[in-house]
């Protein structure tokens, strides 16, 4: 009888010594990997509603509303501390106010609606001229919305914003277009090296050359090519800047390093939500009287 069936036959189980199973075997060539859903015991479960989605958030929202500035240019600090000239960039706020509140229950968010500068009412559409008087506020040049976490950072509707909203030594986030270049071809906008300038290559040094592949490829130019076209003048936005110095009586607010946009442009700047919040006092204080 085999030893295999000598192990599976009952008549000689007792007299048999139990067999070793060895401890190694076949590796595999594709061994399990963990998955990058959000699936598994124990985990919760992802609701697809707008309540939900606001949960999400809460987290990555700040607890507070932005300000409308105008860049007026850059210029540099010396810090006699560590000896160091920090480049930063000049912002100013113009009369600042709150026009209106964007709630969950009717708008499915909280956000504060913020105008800036001045605009004379024969430039004004009728509709926005009601609205503007709808809720006492003279007709603002740039009009823009801060998302809040939730109830409480919906300032009052006709609440002035100034310069010491911000505090020095903060942190916050900016978004503005960029500078404008106009048409541009790929080498400027996208950095492309340019075609060889001898073996047949002529008058066409700059150019993008081939666009897309031939028959295997659908013989088509895929979407999202890199190509010649309009360059500059898209939102971008720069986190984590420092705010240097705070003019309250002129309206200046200064920021370490650079933003992005022409002088003159249309800055939005919001406490930086990949940093603490700022310790706001009347806040504080809110909080403890409610406590």
């Amino acid at each position: 009888m085999s030893p295999r069936l000598a192990l599976q036959s009952p008549l000689w189980g007792s007299l048999i010594t139990p067999v070793s199973v060895r401890s190694f075997g076949i590796r595999s060539l594709t061994p399990p990997k963990p998955s990058r859903y959000n699936a598994g015991p124990g985990l919760p479960v992802l609701e697809s509603t707008p309540e939900a989605a606001l949960r999400r958030k809460a987290n990555s929202l700040p607890l507070r509303s932005g300000a409308i500035t105008i860049k007026k240019g850059m210029t540099a600090i010396f810090d006699q501390e560590t000896g160091k000239r920090i480049p930063c960039t000049v912002l100013q706020l113009d009369r600042v106010e709150v026009l209106s509140h964007k709630t969950v229950s009717k708008h499915g968010y909280y956000a504060v609606q913020v105008g800036a500068g001045w605009k004379h009412p024969r430039n004004v559409t009728k509709a926005l001229l009601g609205h503007f008087s709808a809720h006492g506020s003279s007709p603002k040049r740039h009009i823009f919305e801060f998302r809040v976490k939730d109830e409480a950072g919906l300032l009052p509707v006709g609440e002035s914003i100034e310069a010491g909203w911000f505090q020095e030594g903060q942190y916050v986030d900016t978004r503005s277009n960029t500078k404008g270049k106009g048409f541009a071809g790929v080498m400027k906008r996208h950095g492309f090296g340019g075609q060889d300038r001898s073996h047949g290559v002529s008058l066409t040094h700059r150019s993008m050359g081939s666009s897309g592949p031939g028959q295997g490829g659908g013989s088509r130019v895929y979407p999202g090519k890199k190509m010649a076209g309009n360059m500059g003048n898209v939102q971008n936005t720069v986190q984590n800047l420092k705010i240097l110095k705070v003019d309250s009586a002129n309206g200046i607010v200064v920021v370490s390093g650079a933003i992005s946009g022409p002088k003159g442009c249309v800055v939005r700047i919001q406490d930086a939500i990949k940093k603490p919040w700022p310790e706001v006092p009347a806040a504080k204080a809110e909080v403890e009287a409610t406590v």
